[in-house]
């Protein structure tokens, strides 16, 4: 018996080392794994926008909201700023239209001719065909979103994103509401909801990054003239 636990004692004094140092070996990959995943959400966090990964969503900027929409004209310029700033850096726009038979067609000046318009009755862009457009996309992991109207459409839009995990860039200067009210207190619901408010100038120069941009004249061509006045500058006495 005394020989018997002397070879259990001698046992365990191997399998003992053998388990610590598995359990060690376990813990530094927990770790190394942890903190690899806290730097990519650190990352993430940042909000810096790639042209690999995003999808431009033009949201409802339609005929019949022409003559209610605060600074109409402005927010379909700079959209259509940044559809052509898409097309020369390879970034896939998607565009819906809500109710088209009832609030008609998009408005020629953005220049969305050749897209297929996605007719919707839900607030929310992301209906059916827009979600397995994303996906035939591969599933982008940013979207820049503009049109209208931020507390309707682009807020519900947002939302739905942000719960699939997908980074949403808002561009301030391309968006807008029938009130100023609706549309700055949107501006400030969402931004405290996780998204990212920016402008179409500052989106174009973080997409090329360096005068060396291979596209970067092009884009500096769509900078000629800075942005219009949106009637922003109020909301940024209350960030």
């Amino acid at each position: 018996m005394a020989a018997i636990g002397s070879k259990n004692r001698q046992s365990r004094r191997h399998v003992t080392p053998l388990l610590i140092g598995r359990w060690a070996a376990v813990f530094i990959k927990s770790v190394e794994l942890v903190c690899l995943l806290f730097s990519y959400m650190l990352v993430a966090s940042i909000g810096r926008l790639s042209t690999k990964d995003a999808v431009l969503l033009l949201c409802d900027m339609q005929e019949k909201f022409r003559p209610n929409i605060f600074q109409f004209p402005n927010i379909v310029s700079n959209a259509a700023r940044l559809l052509k700033a898409s097309r020369v850096l390879g970034i896939p726009p998607i565009l819906t239209e809500q109710y088209p038979k009832g609030l008609g067609p998009t408005v020629p000046e953005l220049e969305a001719a050749d897209l297929t318009a996605y007719a919707k009755t839900s607030f929310t862009m992301m209906i059916d065909e827009v979600e397995k457009q994303m996906q035939a996309l591969g599933n982008p992991k940013q979207a820049i979103l503009c049109g209208i109207e931020a507390h309707a459409c682009i807020a519900c839009t947002t939302y739905d994103l942000l719960e699939k995990g997908i980074e949403v860039h808002i561009v301030a200067d391309a968006v807008s509401s029938r009130s100023q009210t609706d549309r700055l207190f949107a501006l400030s619901r969402l931004k405290q909801s996780g998204a990212f408010l920016t402008t179409t100038e500052a989106v174009l120069l973080q997409l090329v990054q360096d005068a060396k941009h291979p596209n970067f004249k092009e884009i500096q061509k769509l900078l000629a003239h800075p942005s219009p006045d949106t009637g922003l500058l109020s909301f940024f006495s209350a960030l």
